[in-house]
């Protein structure tokens, strides 16, 4: 007498399938962002580019000096506001200008037809941003430490700040991206439509100028927006101590930096659920 036994097949929750077909995806979204040499250039070097020429022509500034009384190099100077831009570019620029295209092209309605769930799509959108930004701030430290012979922080937990900061921009600054997506009407208008946009932002956020020297008006409107908090996030971790006497309170204020961009954060969150289709609604 013998015994027949049956295997059963393994059955998945709508959630694993989801949440596996989202990380299939973050391959597919990284492979295609990196073959896009314009993207490539204007959102992920774009910053390395940037710190690049700051450093060089600027290398006989005064940009004050540290603890110790060594003076503080243009490319530690811009450093922070860098890796600030690198999450903006990264993010909401790139993410606001693919997604356009995507739905412009057709690419959004042939996957609205098909049997991925929405959320899926998402995770491969966040996991490019999260891919993609990795690897810039990795590029921009290296750079900056090789190139320029910036010192990295030496305390744990200095990095531990960082690395907060920097995860809450990328999700940030991803989702805002999402949602900034639905205002170009087409692919073609978007970088005409988006790009204006993130490029103020930098300039009245403490990227490129020194963020005391700006009008209080203007920073007291940049403090409205995420950019001006992960900038001064980043320069409590690579700026010495004394330097957060010029910011706007006089103190680096992380309490605020993670106030201010996790309330975007809900923002973007809200916008996305409530404005993201497949197709325009007027197409």
């Amino acid at each position: 007498m013998t015994t027949t036994t049956t295997t059963l097949p393994v059955l998945r929750s709508p959630l694993q399938r989801t949440i596996r077909l989202g990380l299939g995806r973050v391959r597919y979204e990284v492979r295609g962002y990196f073959r896009q040499g314009d993207s490539v250039f204007f959102t992920f070097l774009f910053p390395v580019v940037f710190l690049t020429i700051f450093s060089v022509a600027f290398s006989n500034f005064d940009f004050g000096k540290d603890a110790a009384g060594h003076a503080v190099s243009a490319a530690r100077y811009y450093l922070p506001g860098m890796l600030a831009a690198g999450l903006l570019l990264t993010g909401t620029q790139n993410m606001a200008v693919e997604i356009a295209g995507e739905r412009s092209d057709g690419t959004l309605k042939r996957l609205g037809g098909s049997p991925l769930p929405v959320f899926s799509y998402f995770i491969g959108k966040m996991g490019e941003v999260l891919v993609s930004a990795l690897l810039q701030a990795a590029l921009l430290l290296v750079v900056a430490r090789l190139a320029f012979q910036v010192p990295l922080p030496a305390v744990a937990s200095t990095w531990v700040t960082f690395g907060w900061v920097f995860l809450l921009g990328a999700a940030t600054c991803a989702v805002l991206g999402v949602a900034l997506s639905v205002l170009p009407r087409t692919g073609k208008s978007a970088t005409a439509v988006v790009i204006p946009i993130t490029l103020v932002l930098q300039f009245i956020s403490g990227v490129y100028l020194q963020f005391s020297q700006l009008p209080v008006w203007l920073q007291n409107v940049a403090a409205v927006f995420p950019l001006k908090w992960l900038a001064q996030g980043m320069r409590s971790v690579f700026l010495p101590s004394g330097f957060s006497a010029i910011e706007q309170g006089g103190t680096w204020d992380l309490a605020g930096v993670a106030l201010v961009t996790s309330i975007w954060l809900v923002v973007g969150l809200v916008l996305c659920r409530v404005t993201f289709r497949w197709i325009r609604r007027d197409s």
